[in-house]
């Protein structure tokens, strides 16, 4: 796992490799009452990459939880993402900005999950180490 800063208050727990049993682990610790959804999730894609014959449903579960992760590990951006969220849902609001802002949550949540991609080919690339 990789730890990267969210301002003075850190994240709650480092990036998690970017395995269904790492992220399983780290959605435990940090949203616990997700953990059904995950599974079932992971179920879901599991027969689908089987039905398929393609990795393509376990590959957009992986990257649908490890954003998920990315988000939900820093406490200030996943309350902020929360907020933007209510606004947009509410329609009390012109939901321009709100909606912009979260894309910039979504973003860094993307470019997380991208730089713990690159670690990971980096250390598979390495001989002898994948």
């Amino acid at each position: 796992m990789s730890a990267q800063s969210d301002g003075p208050y850190g994240s709650l727990i480092p990036m998690p490799e970017l395995t269904p049993d790492a992220l399983r682990s780290a959605v435990a610790r940090i949203a616990p009452s997700r953990v059904p959804a995950l599974t079932q999730h992971l179920f879901e894609a599991t027969t689908n990459a089987q039905q398929t014959q393609s990795l393509a449903p376990l590959r957009a579960f992986v990257h649908s939880w490890a954003v998920f992760v990315a988000i939900e590990r820093h406490p200030q951006r996943a309350a902020r993402l929360h907020e933007l969220e209510r606004i947009v849902d509410a329609g009390d609001q012109e939901p321009a900005e709100a909606i912009a802002e979260i894309r910039a949550i979504r973003a860094a949540a993307e470019a997380d999950v991208a730089s713990r991609t690159a670690v990971t080919r980096l250390s598979l690339d390495r001989p002898g180490t994948g």
